[in-house]
């Protein structure tokens, strides 16, 4: 039933067919199991296996590399070869696509664990009433038109109608679903309301919320998916999970580069057709696998098989740093994601603000002497913890605040007239609550009323003659050597202590305050709190702070304390007043015609107040070129005031544009929520769905969007947008549907997380870069001894180890390049920044072709001078082919020798290292920014050259790699064809740090990605 919040009690009874007396018989019970189905939440469907692991190979690169290693391993048996050497190469390609599967099979399953941890928000009992009788059943029983009874503690089993109180008033707890940070009042009225959102439905009580106050009974209007934790439910379960900009920019990027090295293959195929019926091929076919298997060597050598596995390391080292800084990362690719947010989604309630109620100001009057003096009193401290100092309104520390009379009986009124407990959890190392928010903060404030180092009860036994109290009886000399277990209420249970409690007249809608009858020794005292309209209206008299005196409530003093009470409103702080009254001795209960000639105490005013480091985080957001926008379930003018407080609404005073409910934002036209959308700051009284909504009208306009939340209600959007950051206190169905926890709640650690983010970003576009550029010189090398018809300059398995030992350590090493200094007073990078563009590209192609071309450069260098080589002619070194049909004063055999290809392959190793130090910077020199600024990469370079000579002088490894040890003058050589490259790249970053080279190069720009991708 939909719309049961708008019907009346009789009309949602006579829909169900039920008898509030009664309940459902058995037989209605079945006929609505049948009907409405069980209210369990439904369990999705999981991907078979199988799938799993087919899908981590849907990659047109891996598809490529696996072609190459199949085609590979086929050419060698056609070829004769058997054992090591026919299985080798496949056999490790296809060893680094498993561990790159196996990683991905892992990540997917453990995705969905935030559907699983929401059920464990379902109450698993139920008080039912059926054939007129009450008896608890297993809440999935549960079947709408069942008649539930509800009271303090229970958890609600599923949505249900409100149909009679049995108390004064029933209060529930529903942040977990709305955001809201107070407990809502329940009622059995209709709601009126058109377009009614959750926080408006007065009268239905949401599944998984918690009863904190009072009893009733109510009808079952939805259960299982049909409830409001089941519609969020239903949206993480439709949610795609989006790929981050990077994976988007790499698989592009991949896509392109299957292109190219497919036409590249095609194109030194038939180059070389020509050569296809040379003699030493023993014939036409026998010559076309030839440089088949060439060309499968080139597509081995362009794709960078270690790119996935070094993209993940690099990520993984983000995430160890980010650990640091207390934000955990679930999600591997949101590092980088971090890195390109252009909006943060903002939950209020436990993220910017503290989800503490806590008492901030107090207002006594002073004296009436000369006329009402009202004085005001700030308190410090955020959180149940009972730290905090409280101020006078010269912003002058109070060293014994209980020495006020007002603050000593208003610490009195705040642990008697209270029905809620604090206590300390060792377990999560924190104060919490039972109870109602409000009062849980006024015990808090009766405990720093007695936060001082050095107080003694005793330093003031001036009895309050007044109220009839004796003077302090007992106390430790210093509260900080208490345990936190006995700190927690320490004071609090002074009091409780002191007075007994007699009598207790609960809280009613209409009077709006309750009282407690305490007796103590031989007097009797009934404390109130409540309204201050209702309890000032009571008041006769009032307590004066300066002396303790009781005097007469002028009409003046009145209107004065009506002032300060909406002043209290305007800064929407939650107002209670306090008073209490002397009433006979002996007197064992009260009534409500006792409340009345009240004493009046004070006001205090109670906040959920904003983190501490939240105004500075928020600024730094600013200058990074980030948008905040705060989203709470809140009313308008609450959330108004905490953005006022936090600065984003500094030096405004119309926030017209700015500030929308989701009401107001839902009934704008289509263009000018696309317009609102650009300059919102705040989105109030939203419902799960909203939030939903937001992040995705954000993502179609291209944003980059982080949403931060912690309940239940936060989970869809954190599941839908590019980031979802979880609170480390928050629901469990929150943190499995982020990407990201803060472990310290810490609004600012997002802000340190944005800065590593780009920080990551920077360094995997310089690994990235390192490695395109290998790969290009050798894609360089080999076609170019392809073209120039001189023998295979490196043999595939050579490539291999190549490609992933050599790149894949260096590259690895620099994502250890240390941040930039001003990295968070960029604006972030755009969504489609390429990886390398224009002069860049052009940079690193310049690189790549030195590389390619100084590898087979070392190849003929040893043929045609090398003192251990042959020492043959350019042309005969050409001619190789025909070596066996011509009279030669050398072997043919020379040709099959290891030396050659082990001084190109060494010199591929070293020129990389070469490069290797080029990336600590993208434009600084090597003179500015030195190897010691990353002692990792140095060590990488190192440990690459140790194992090199590990294949070179280990016979096993040589032959196996078809290397042989090198002489001191091949070395000699392999340095000075190798050093080059680092005066090239000085060159280059020296021009890319002249203004007009860049100027030019920008205006050409050119992409590493196809025009109509780059338009995309």
């Amino acid at each position: 039933m939909e719309d049961a919040y708008a019907r009346s009690v009789t009309e949602v009874l006579d829909f169900f067919g039920v008898d509030p007396t009664k309940g459902l018989s058995d037989s209605q019970v079945d006929h609505h199991s049948r009907l409405f189905g069980r209210n369990v939440l439904p369990e999705e469907k999981r991907t078979p296996f199988w799938k799993l692991v087919l899908k981590q190979f849907d990659d047109l690169l891996v598809k490529i590399l696996i072609v190459a290693a199949v085609v590979s391993f086929v050419l060698a048996l056609a070829n004769g070869e058997t054992g090591l050497t026919a299985f080798l190469e496949p056999f490790v390609i296809l060893l680094i696509l498993a561990a790159n599967a196996a990683v991905g099979v892992i990540t997917e399953t453990n995705a969905e664990k935030a559907l699983e941890e929401l059920r464990a928000y379902q109450a698993n009992i139920a008080t039912v009433l059926r054939n007129g009788c009450f008896s608890i059943l297993p809440a999935t029983e549960l079947v709408p038109g069942d008649i539930v009874e509800v009271t303090v503690g229970c958890k609600i089993p599923a949505d249900l109608r409100m149909i009679e109180m049995s108390s004064n008033e029933l209060r529930v707890d529903q942040a977990i679903l709305t955001g809201e940070s107070c407990s809502v009042e329940k009622d059995v009225d209709c709601t009126l309301t058109t377009n009614a959102v959750y926080q408006d439905k007065k009268n239905i009580l949401f599944s998984g919320t918690d009863v904190v106050a009072g009893r009733g009974r109510a009808v079952v209007i939805g259960v299982g998916s049909n409830t409001a934790m089941g519609s969020i439910h239903d949206s993480m379960l439709h949610t795609d999970d989006e790929a981050t900009p990077l994976k988007k920019k790499l698989d592009e990027f991949g896509s392109f580069l299957a292109k190219v090295i497919a036409g590249i293959c095609v194109l030194v195929w038939v180059v070389n057709i020509g050569h296809f019926s040379d003699p030493s091929h023993g014939g036409f076919f026998k010559g076309a696998i030839h440089y088949f298997k060439i060309a499968v060597a080139l597509a081995v050598a362009a794709i960078p098989e270690g790119l996935p596995a070094v993209v993940t390391t690099c990520l993984a080292l983000g995430t160890k740093k980010m650990a640091r800084l207390n934000a955990i990362v679930r999600s591997l690719p949101s590092v980088e994601t971090l890195g390109c947010t252009t909006v943060i989604c903002s939950d209020k309630t436990g993220t910017l603000t503290t989800n503490m109620m806590s008492v901030s100001k107090i207002c006594v009057v002073q004296s009436v002497d000369r006329g009402p003096m009202i004085n005001e009193f700030n308190v410090s401290g955020t959180t149940y913890a009972p730290e905090g100092t409280v101020f006078d309104s010269n912003g002058q520390q109070l060293d014994f605040p209980a020495q006020s009379p007002c603050l000593h009986h208003l610490a009195m009124c705040s642990s008697l007239c209270n029905d809620s407990i604090l206590q300390y959890n060792p377990d999560k190392d924190s104060y919490e609550k039972i109870g109602e928010s409000t009062e849980v903060a006024l015990r808090v404030l009766a405990e720093k009323a007695w936060n001082i180092t050095d107080c003694f009860l005793s330093s003031y036994n001036r009895p309050c003659t007044e109220v009839g109290l004796p003077g302090f009886d007992s106390m430790p000399s210093a509260l900080n050597m208490l345990s936190n277990h006995e700190r927690a209420s320490y004071c609090n249970h002074y009091w409780e202590n002191q007075f007994k409690k007699v009598y207790v007249l609960e809280f009613t809608r209409d009077r709006k305050m309750m009282s407690v009858l305490c007796s103590h020794k031989q007097m009797d005292v009934m404390f109130s709190k409540g309204a201050p309209e209702s309890i000032i209206a009571r008041c006769t008299k009032l307590l004066c702070n300066v002396d303790g005196s009781v005097v007469p409530l002028t009409a003046a003093v009145r209107a004065e304390l009506d002032s300060r009470f909406h002043s209290f409103g305007d800064e929407t702080l939650r107002c209670l007043a306090l008073a209490f009254k002397t009433v006979p001795h002996g007197q064992q209960t009260i009534s409500y015609d006792n409340e009345n000639d009240l004493t009046f105490i004070g006001l205090v005013g109670i906040v959920d107040p904003p983190r501490e480091e939240v105004r500075d985080a928020m600024l730094a957001c600013m200058t990074a070129g980030i948008r905040v926008i705060v989203v709470t379930g809140d009313n308008k003018s609450t959330a108004e005031s905490l953005c006022r407080k936090i600065g984003a609404f500094d030096n405004l005073v119309d926030f017209s544009g700015l500030s929308y409910t989701a009401s107001e934002f839902e009934r704008l036209p289509a263009v000018q929520q696309t317009l609102a959308l650009r300059r919102m700051t705040l989105f109030s009284r939203v419902e799960p769905s909203h939030k939903r909504m937001l992040v995705e009208a954000l993502q179609n306009q291209n944003e980059v969007v982080a949403m931060t939340g912690d309940g239940v209600n936060d989970a869809p959007a954190l599941k839908k947008a590019d980031i979802g950051i979880a609170m480390g206190s928050g629901t469990a169905v929150a943190k499995s549907a982020s990407d990201m926890v803060l472990a310290d709640d810490n609004f600012a650690s997002i802000v340190a997380a944005v800065a590593e983010g780009r920080a990551i970003y920077n360094n995997t576009k310089q690994f990235i870069r390192y490695m395109i550029s290998s790969n290009i010189g050798e894609v360089v090398c080999i076609f170019v001894a392809a073209v120039l018809g001189i023998p295979d300059t490196l043999a595939p398995v050579q490539l291999l180890w190549v490609n992933l030992v050599t790149d894949g350590l260096p590259a690895t090493a620099i994502g250890f390049n240390k941040q930039d200094s001003d990295v968070m007073k960029a604006k972030p990078r755009k969504v489609g920044e390429a990886v390398v563009t224009g002069w860049l590209f052009f940079r690193y192609l310049v690189i790549g072709v030195y590389v390619g071309l100084a590898t087979v450069a070392g190849f003929i260098w040893w043929f045609v001078y090398s003192d251990g080589g042959p020492k043959l002619t350019y042309s005969e070194l050409m001619n190789f082919e025909t070596c066996a049909l011509r009279e030669t004063t050398y072997p043919c055999s020379i040709f099959e020798d290891r030396h050659p290809s082990t001084v190109a392959m060494t010199v591929l190793v070293v020129v990389e290292m070469f490069n290797a130090l080029n990336n600590l910077s993208e434009n600084q020199s090597l003179l500015v920014i030195t190897p010691r600024s990353n002692l990792w990469l140095v060590g990488s370079i190192i440990l690459t050259m140790v194992l090199h000579m590990l294949i070179l002088y280990v016979h096993p490894l040589a032959v196996l790699f078809s290397v042989t040890p090198l002489s001191w003058a091949e070395w000699t050589a392999v340095l000075y064809l190798s050093f080059p490259v680092i005066i090239i790249d000085e060159i280059l970053k020296f021009l890319s740090r002249n203004t007009g080279m860049r100027f030019r190069f920008r205006f050409r720009k050119i992409d590493l990605l196809p025009k109509d991708r780059r338009d995309k």
